[in-house]
């Protein structure tokens, strides 16, 4: 057999037969995929990983560990799970653990209330597509209790965190071509999953800049910039709103978002409202406000006419429940055609995963006052909140005591996005090596001190200004460690290039 499959080979080769080639190359491949680029996972987080391995192997650094401070995966910094979060999870994955009399007897009710909307009684099958009923129940109750106005369950889908349904929505969203290819108002600086999303999908974006200087707030005459711009060369449909906001920290006013929602009526948009840091509100006399409780208390027209869709996860605020991948959309004012549509689209990937739909369920429902696990829960849950308050509080401190490091209150969400000045022979130096200034940066203070942040660049930022961001949520004793080293780095760093 091998003897003949040889002389096969040898008679095409002499036959001048050419060799075949790979079907998919980067010729071939989807050219929407190469313009995909995600920072939080770039280029900078690939040189952390090869560090890490460089130290296990022994060689040597001016450092013995590197600090990942470039993405807002909460347990992988050092917080601690939620206990109630975790016994329910444990129950439910693992139902003989109900005799465990270690358990308490409100966790072990709540996850046979959840197994029972299990098919099977079991998280390992599959649930309905838009999720467990139960759950989208617990999501509109929790919904009504937050915002005072009804919620219904039938508008609630559950998802693979924020970020499935944040694409789903953007999927339906976008048709068109040449003129009429939709454009999407995103916010500069972004997280980049909308402009990777965006250009995956082959969607014009369109930036409307946040205002530094008054502490990244959202002005309605930028967003009309924006979209007359866009108008030139797009059809603009949908206007994303980050609050708080990823990377920027700010917390938008409640007289904001009724400008807001009053521009998208009369421009025609459908808003999209990213409220996944809606509990991580740390500044005085800052306070959340969904978009969705301050368009129904407008009223008519807006109320019955604007489309929203707005999502939460348990990624964020006080669960940092990342691995476990749970969140939602809830649409307002949809189709109804298109709502049926968005059913068939989220069947396609036949459920989110069961698990992160049952710890939802439990942020979504939490322990009552009376209960065994409340005071162990609220506990735990002021914990987290108050110490990534003081965190937001040092980071900006810390950061502003540093000539040419300027950093904005961290209002609330879990990251800091200072500006720094760049001297110009490092911005010469950035460009002979192709890079980024702030990229430039970044790398230097990786392979100086192993501390990982992300360049603005990757966020989006005004021509000619330079920024990184970075999470707060390691725990305060080394956060203090790792902004005072980014710190002396800086100043030795604008003392080699001046």
């Amino acid at each position: 057999m091998a003897a003949a499959a040889a002389a096969a080979a040898a008679a095409t080769a002499t036959s001048g037969g050419a060799r075949r080639g790979r079907v998919l190359n980067p010729d071939t491949m989807n050219p929407a995929i190469r313009r995909v680029e995600y920072a939080v996972r770039g280029p900078i987080v690939s040189r952390a990983l090869e560090i890490e391995q460089e130290l296990r192997k022994g060689v040597p650094k001016p450092f013995t560990e590197v600090i990942r401070a470039n993405i807002g995966d909460a347990h992988a910094m050092g917080q601690q799970p939620i206990t109630f979060l975790r016994q329910v999870t444990a129950l439910c994955l693992c139902p003989e653990l109900m005799k465990d009399a270690s358990l308490p007897s409100d966790a072990k009710e709540r996850a046979r209330r959840l197994l029972e909307a299990c098919g099977g009684q079991s998280v390992g099958s599959y649930s309905a597509s838009p999720g467990v009923q139960m759950v989208r129940e617990s999501v509109a109750r929790y919904i009504e209790r937050r915002d005072g106005v009804p919620s219904k369950a039938d508008d609630i889908f559950l998802s693979t965190g924020a970020s499935d349904a944040i694409v789903n929505m953007l999927k339906l969203l976008v048709s068109g071509s040449g003129g009429s290819r939709t454009g999407v108002l995103i916010p500069i600086p972004q997280y980049p999953l909308y402009s990777a999303a965006l250009a995956e999908l082959d969607a014009v974006q369109l930036s409307y800049f946040l205002a530094e200087e008054r502490c990244w707030a959202l002005d309605v005459a930028e967003l009309r910039r924006a979209l007359a711009e866009g108008r030139k060369r797009c059809c603009p449909r949908v206007l994303c709103i980050i609050n708080p906001g990823n990377p920027t920290g700010q917390v938008q006013s409640r007289e904001c978002i009724e400008e807001v929602i009053k521009f998208a009526y009369e421009e025609k948009l459908f808003l999209m409202a990213d409220e996944v840091y809606q509990d991580n509100v740390y500044a005085e006399g800052s306070a959340f406000h969904s978009f969705k409780k301050v368009l129904m208390e407008l009223g008519p027209p807006y109320s019955e006419e604007v489309e929203l869709a707005s999502f939460h996860s348990i990624s964020k605020g006080f669960m940092g429940e990342c691995g476990l991948r749970g969140g939602y959309v809830e649409v307002v004012n949809l189709h109804p055609e298109v709502k049926a549509q968005l059913a068939k689209l989220v069947s396609v990937r036949l459920c989110p995963p069961v698990p992160g739909q049952l710890v939802m369920d439990v942020v979504m429902d939490p322990p009552r006052p009376g209960e065994p696990s409340y005071e162990r829960f609220q506990a735990e849950k002021e914990a987290v909140l108050g110490a990534l308050a003081q965190k937001a509080k040092l980071t900006q401190e810390i950061f502003n005591r540093t000539p040419g490091i300027h950093c904005n209150p961290v209002q609330g969400a879990m990251y800091a996005f200072p500006r720094i000045d760049i001297p110009e022979r490092a911005q010469a130096a950035a460009k002979e090596q192709g890079q980024a200034p702030d990229m430039f940066f970044c790398l230097r203070l990786l392979e100086a001190t192993g501390i990982c942040v992300v360049p603005g660049s990757g966020f989006g930022q005004r021509d000619g200004t330079f920024h990184f961001a970075m999470t707060i949520l390691p725990p305060a004793e080394k956060l203090k460690i790792l902004l005072e080293k980014l710190s002396a780095f800086y100043t030795k760093f604008v003392r080699e290039f001046s």
